[in-house]
């Protein structure tokens, strides 16, 4: 199937035998009857396994191009799983840039248990080997970044990962399979915040991992299992509705992203303008290599780097929505150094580029030109 078909078919031919309904229906049980001990229909308890959020595992699996999905309550009970793979002792190299939540939870939790973890700029690859060791056992990168859309290279990342034997895994989450597939790209996982695009509508928390391999899938399906961090047949519902609807929307959104890039790019109250799309971007060849399209995520700095300039720009918004999160309808705006990245430092912050000036939007679906005109009026 192409791309665009498998949102809506991929994984769910023939997924309700009982009574043909087009949607995987939404089983809202806790058990299964079974008719002798062992003697059960693939489902026993619906921590280990539910019809409706199996459906959505498949679905996931098809349109990232892997085998097995995972689906978790939330992005970062997704993250959790992946680093419970590893053991004290063990060490990661990640992105400098990366989201607040992710590295909140590296630092502030799994620090504690033995894992070490480095944070490095990896706009040039070349920079990752200096941080490889004998214990090194796993390469996370985000691509484009949270919030400064940086690209990383993953085909180059993931020939340095197979040198070293040790695992890639990718933080999908601005991209989404309609603009890049890491797993064709020569990563081991893909992870997203189905939160984001992958619902698409601002309603539901929830994480994914897919991966190709069946020896990883089934060590991450025992953690997923035995740490019980799943996400209910509800929420599992919503995002097999959201993914249905996917293509349609990352189309728009990488629209009006190019519009919203192009405008504020021209502005003589803009300093810089971050967006894959754009020729003046530092990896613009790569993202035009590895991605489709370039997604709706935009991120900017006002001339001055004054953060009361930066805080009056989005509460005169009116159409975009002074709000944490990304990838809904929606568009929104938010201030990364107060908001989603304030669990980090500000000196490590500024050093990836996170100054008190920078806002991140996340271009939703609107017409362009009322999303451009609220920009003018918030900027005048």
């Amino acid at each position: 199937m192409k791309f665009n078909t498998k949102t809506i078919h991929g994984g769910l031919l023939n997924v309700d035998p009982a009574y043909g309904s087009v949607m995987p229906p939404i089983y809202q049980t806790s058990t299964y009857s079974q008719s002798t001990p062992g003697g059960h229909k693939g489902f026993q308890y619906s921590r280990s396994a539910n019809p409706t959020r199996t459906a959505l595992e498949n679905s996931l699996a098809s349109i990232e191009n892997g085998k097995y999905g995972l689906a978790f309550g939330s992005g970062l009970a997704a993250i959790d799983a992946v680093l419970k793979l590893l053991k004290p002792g063990d060490e990661v190299v990640s992105t400098n840039d990366l989201y607040g939540g992710s590295y909140r939870l590296f630092k502030n939790i799994f620090e504690k248990f033995g894992i070490k973890f480095h944070f490095v700029n990896m706009q040039d690859v070349s920079h990752i080997e200096n941080y490889i060791n004998e214990n090194t056992r796993l390469l996370w990168i985000e691509t484009p970044t949270n919030p400064m859309l940086n690209i990383i290279d993953i085909s180059a990342c993931s020939k340095i990962a197979k040198k070293y034997n040790i695992l890639l895994a990718v933080d999908n989450t601005f991209a989404t399979a309609y603009l890049q597939t890491p797993l064709d790209l020569g990563a081991d996982i893909v992870m997203h915040s189905a939160t984001k695009y992958l619902g698409g509508h601002s309603d539901v928390i929830m994480g994914s991992l897919v991966v190709k391999d069946e020896n990883l899938a089934e060590q991450l399906y025992f953690i997923q299992n035995a740490s019980g961090a799943i996400c209910g047949p509800q929420d599992s519902f919503l995002v097999l509705r959201g993914i249905k609807t996917l293509h349609l929307r990352m189309q728009r959104h990488c629209e009006n992203g190019k519009a919203i890039a192009e405008y504020l790019a021209s502005h003589a109250k803009i300093e810089n303008v971050y967006w894959p799309g754009l020729p003046s971007h530092p990896n613009h060849e790569i993202a035009k290599k590895q991605m489709n399209n370039f997604g709706g995520m935009v991120s900017f700095t006002t001339k001055g780097n004054v953060m009361t300039d930066a805080i009056k720009f989005v509460e005169k918004l009116k159409i975009f929505t002074l709000a944490e999160s990304l990838g809904g309808v929606e568009s929104l705006a938010g201030h990364p150094a107060s908001m989603t990245h304030a669990s980090i430092p500000k000196k490590e912050r500024e050093k990836a580029g996170i100054v008190d000036s920078l806002i991140r939007l996340s271009v939703g679906i609107e017409d362009q030109e009322d999303l451009i005109a609220d920009l003018k009026q918030a900027l005048g």
